[in-house]
């Protein structure tokens, strides 16, 4: 007995540009949320410099000119209306890693991946069914 053949869902035009906006809306919103929620940079830590000259911070000349050119420079407070380099010098960040966050990450898109897998079942074999059957 032969299978029918698979025919795929139809959707209108204006249902796919709703998806594909709403889907964008979705990674906009996946990605921004930790900023607006402040949950970004809580790794960070100050080092307190006792000297914020270029030489005290331990800068030298290219990185000198490289901040000038960004419009930043030495010293704790603005000069000539250009922000001091030292609060971005001093700021520092943790960068840590764990095994263990490492594996619970891991182990979240392989389940992912096996749900998907799992509730596609009979679409997938339809379309492998559809391509390989060899009964027609």
């Amino acid at each position: 007995m032969a299978r029918k053949r698979y025919q795929p869902p139809v959707q209108s035009w204006i249902g796919q540009v709703f998806d594909t906006l709403f889907l964008l809306v979705l990674v906009l919103a996946s990605l921004f949320a930790p900023v607006y929620l402040g949950l970004v940079g809580s790794g960070k830590y100050t080092v307190e410099l006792s000297d914020t000259s270029w030489a005290g911070m331990k800068q030298n000349a290219t990185m000198q000119a490289q901040w000038e050119k960004l419009g930043y420079t030495d010293g704790a407070e603005a000069k000539d209306g250009r922000q001091p380099a030292a609060l971005l010098i001093a700021t520092r960040f943790n960068y840590n890693f764990s095994f263990i966050e490492l594996g619970i990450s891991t182990l979240v898109v392989i389940a992912y991946f096996i749900i998907v897998l799992h509730w596609s079942r009979k679409e997938y074999r339809e379309v492998i069914d559809e391509h390989f059957d060899d009964s027609e």
